[in-house]
């Protein structure tokens, strides 16, 4: 009942009001206000674009629970989230422009996260990307020993790898050992070890060796050396002290015959005949040395020295036989003819 009296006075009052303010009334525009008809209209929004992540290790296989992190230009966060049993995600409407993906984590325990990579959003389209997530190196440790007592060497260098590729080289300390990572490309790779420099005093680890590692796994990598075997060298004062005392014989001139004996005669212990007795017995008796035949060289050599005496001995003897038999037989002949002289 109060708010109809108020609505009726009010009508009054406009009714007395109009009368009064007639002219003033009569000045209000019949259009509608200006602000009413200046409103902008809505723009429509542009279209929006999407990403699609697939996550996969270096044999294809898929890889689920990897995280990424989308950032829009400004480095703030457009999208976050897990791959699923397949290894895929998606971030959808998203606004055209270029984006930064991150991996924070690869949901597996043997693999690594990748780089940071950009991404281009475009108007209504999907942008398809595939993110391989290596496999973690395994980790070598490489020990040197001596063959015999199993002592840990130091300074010997080898190379590791596969098929034609070196892809470590190590070499043991103080200590004798050596550690490195090992990239590897599978769950479980093979590797061959290959010795290029021994230690001091060792010959190198030449047999053929290999090993398996894993991603992410320790392995250990032994090699092990001989001793190098050395002969014992010569000592330069050690020289022969004595000299030789044989001394070969003058071996007599080729081609000229040789003259009674062809040297010093040797007297025969026993005769008692003077040299004079020893010359005529061997002028009686004959030379019977053998002479060498002329354009040839006559035998000579130490060999030959006690036959050479044997014989002047035996033709001294036989000399002074023949001198005291001749001697006999003159004195024999000159009786008679003494005899006969005398009658």
């Amino acid at each position: 009942m109060h708010a109809c009296f108020v609505r009726s006075a009010a009508v009054a009052v406009a009714v007395t009001g109009t009368l009064t303010w007639a002219p003033a009334a009569s000045a209000q525009p019949s259009e509608p206000p200006p602000s009413a008809s200046a409103a902008p209209a809505a723009t429509p929004a542009p279209d929006a674009g999407s990403v699609e992540i697939t996550a996969q290790d270096p044999a294809g296989d898929a890889l689920p629970g990897a995280v990424f992190l989308l950032l829009d230009s400004e480095g703030q966060e457009a999208g976050r989230g897990k791959t699923d049993a397949q290894g895929k995600l998606a971030f959808s409407d998203l606004a055209p422009g270029v984006y930064r993906l991150k991996e924070t984590a690869s949901g597996s325990p043997i693999h690594e996260v990748v780089a940071d990579q950009d991404v281009i959003v475009t108007p209504g389209a999907t942008a398809r990307l595939t993110i391989t997530d290596p496999f973690k190196a395994a980790k070598v440790l490489l020990q040197a020993k001596d063959d015999k007592t199993g002592k840990l060497l130091p300074g010997a260098t080898v190379n590791i790898g596969t098929g034609t590729s070196t892809l470590l080289t190590l070499t043991t300390g103080a200590k004798g050992t050596a550690s490195g990572e090992l990239p590897v490309s599978s769950r479980k790779a093979q590797f061959w070890v290959k010795e290029i420099k021994a230690p001091v005093g060792y010959d190198l680890y030449r047999p053929s060796k290999t090993f398996t590692a894993g991603p992410g796994a320790p392995v250990t990598v032994t090699v092990t050396n001989a001793k190098t075997a050395t002969a014992p060298k010569p000592d330069p004062s050690d020289k022969p002290t004595h000299k030789p005392t044989h001394t070969p014989s003058t071996p007599s001139t080729p081609g000229k015959p040789s003259s009674g004996t062809g040297g010093a005669k040797p007297s025969s212990p026993g005769t008692g005949s003077p040299d004079a007795d020893s010359s005529s017995t061997a002028a009686l008796a004959g030379d019977s040395t053998p002479k060498a035949p002329a354009g040839s060289l006559a035998h000579t050599g130490a060999d030959a020295t006690p036959w050479i005496a044997a014989g002047a001995g035996l033709l001294v003897v036989g000399g002074a036989v023949t001198l005291i038999i001749a001697r006999r037989r003159t004195a024999g002949g000159s009786e008679p003819t003494d005899s006969g002289t005398a009658s």
